[in-house]
């Protein structure tokens, strides 16, 4: 059996030599079983018994300005005894050898069952420092000992060398049903949990990378930065999401990042704990914009009112999707003493969300699509801020 793309021209050599001799080609197969399958993609918070390790990928070559498929296939590891190797050391030697050429750039998509283990994660992450013709997105169905500092810190590394790093989705499981199962043309059908499964996986990985500017999934940030007053399909609870861009007078960018609360620390106490962490300069002046999915709770008004009084070299500008029990009192009060303090305090408009979608999702090129009704939910949002704003306090 001839290994893919063993013709290709020669250029970039194997990143480790070692790996030339992996029992890669027995472990290469186009599409899994179905019922492999759903045994080894089932998003459990904890799966025992699930001791081999599976990866779906696509590779892409740039081509003028967008990317082309290359490549695609599954991977697995090895487990007998003498021939052990993970499935993402099979990738790379395989990778590898297939002389790629080092003037073109590459993306690879992995979907994997179980997330890298910390030996994995250094090697990728090596990998990834050594050859940045190569870009990285990773979406993982289960977290691998997510508990251990040493696999979280794994996860970390990989994101600071640009891998971008997701859980997998209804998406996600779908379209690797559609591309790389034996369906025999069956739908898909998810099983129990998978939602909510996803989302707590979803917010531990978030925790684990913290604010290194892990671009969100567009369907993330649809849904939870979405402006329509009843929450769309699937109807899980819109959190606050807290997108920051911190710029210099020239409008040239110093430093962006999002938070999400957490328990009992709201993305504002984030927010402000990461710009004091920066230690600017009181000398010079910036300009903070803030895009925000639920306005700010009376307690955070509080903190961003004392936060913005002690710096006065800082202008903040609050875009909010959404306004946080805007009838009630004390959150009319605390809107009313941010605009006191000389911050701005705006709805979010098409404009916005644009800006938000270009800088902050992963949007793979694709401008903004608006979905229904934005303008006009938008301006009824503005109307009713602007009635809060223009009441006495």
């Amino acid at each position: 059996m001839e290994p893919p793309h063993s013709r290709q021209r020669p250029g970039l050599q194997p990143a480790y030599r070692g790996y030339s001799q992996m029992p890669w080609i027995r472990n290469h197969v186009r599409r899994l079983d179905p019922d492999t399958f759903y045994f080894q993609f089932h998003n459990l918070l904890y799966a025992n018994g699930r001791n081999c390790s599976y990866i779906c990928y696509r590779v892409e070559r740039r081509k003028h300005r967008s990317y082309v498929s290359f490549d695609w296939g599954v991977f697995h590891n090895q487990v007998n005894a003498g021939t052990r190797c993970h499935t993402e050391l099979h990738f790379l030697s395989w990778f590898c050898n297939m002389k790629l050429h080092p003037d073109e750039c590459y993306h690879i998509t992995w979907y994997m069952s179980w997330s890298p283990c910390v030996k994995c994660a250094k090697q990728v992450a090596n990998f990834l420092a050594r050859y940045r013709n190569v870009t990285l997105s990773i979406f993982t169905a289960r977290l691998y000992y997510f508990r251990d500092v040493a696999y979280r810190q794994g996860l970390l590394g990989l994101s600071h060398q640009g891998a971008r790093v997701y859980i997998m989705s209804y998406r996600e499981f779908k379209y690797c049903w559609k591309k790389f199962v034996d369906s025999q043309r069956r739908r898909f059908k998810p099983w129990k949990k998978l939602d909510i499964n996803y989302h707590w996986l979803a917010a531990e990985l978030e925790d684990i990378l913290g604010n290194t500017m892990n671009l969100l999934r567009e369907a993330l940030f649809k849904h939870q930065f979405g402006n329509q007053p009843r929450v769309p399909p699937p109807h899980y609870r819109r959190k606050t999401y807290l997108c920051y861009q911190l710029k210099q007078l020239d409008d040239s960018t110093l430093n962006r990042g999002c938070f999400r609360n957490k328990k009992q620390r709201h993305a504002e106490i984030r927010f402000i704990d990461k710009i004091n962490s920066l230690n600017l300069d009181r000398r010079q002046s910036y300009k903070i914009i803030c895009y925000i999915t639920w306005s700010p709770c009376p307690r955070c008004a509080s903190e961003l009112v004392d936060f913005i009084t002690g710096n006065d070299h800082l202008n903040l500008q609050i875009f909010a999707s959404r306004l946080y029990f805007h009838w009630k009192k004390p959150f009319q009060r605390g809107l009313q003493q941010l605009q006191a303090a000389g911050i701005s305090v705006a709805v979010m408009t098409h404009t916005e969300f644009e800006d938000c979608w270009e800088e902050f999702v992963d949007n793979q090129s694709r401008p903004f699509q608006p979905w229904e009704k934005l303008q006009q939910y938008s301006a009824s949002i503005t109307r009713r801020l602007q009635r809060i704003l223009m009441a006495p306090i």
